[in-house]
């Protein structure tokens, strides 16, 4: 069983498919059949990561459908919904160095460029034409206020530092 600190969670298990055994599965990744290409994959039990073999998959309109090694039938299927879906954060491609995984802007500081502290990234989310960093603001009077700021690199987003945990944007602190 792997620990969750090197384990990245990219969706869930959100339905059966058929009688065979199938899983819809809720993906986190871009594009959505990507979690289908990781192998293995762990699933979330109460004692920790198991891995497990994806067999087949394939998008299947809106989402994703596999069949997981070892569920053979829609009762076994069934009993997962629910599950968290993870790989380990090694398996996970290199990155040019102005090119960022999700996962790794959440949590991160952000400050205007005049150093104003407007909080940190909650989550990501694609709004079409760009992402959308969800900044919760920790400041006192401010308990709760969000920033949706934009992932414009250079205009908005004008520094990124992994290893402070740090964003700079050029960004009105009353917006």
């Amino acid at each position: 069983m792997n620990t969750p600190d090197n384990m990245l969670t990219l969706g869930k298990i959100s339905g059966v498919f058929g009688v065979k055994g199938w899983v819809k599965i809720y993906s986190h990744t871009s594009p959505l059949q990507q979690i289908i290409k990781y192998s293995p994959i762990y699933l979330r039990k109460k004692d920790g990561w198991q891995a497990v073999k994806i067999v087949k998959g394939q998008r299947q309109g809106k989402g994703v459908i596999a069949q997981l090694e070892g569920v053979d039938d829609r009762d076994q299927a069934f009993s997962l919904i629910g599950t968290e879906i993870g790989i380990e954060r090694d398996q996970l491609e290199d990155l040019s160095s102005d090119t960022y995984y999700w996962t790794d802007l959440q949590g991160m500081s952000v400050f205007t460029l005049d150093d104003i502290p407007l909080g940190v990234v909650d989550w990501v989310f694609n709004a079409g034409s760009t992402d959308v960093l969800v900044v919760k603001s920790k400041a006192e009077g401010e308990k709760n206020k969000e920033r949706m700021i934009p992932w414009i690199k250079d205009d908005v987003i004008k520094s990124v530092n992994l290893e402070q945990s740090l964003l700079v944007v050029d960004w009105d602190p009353d917006f």
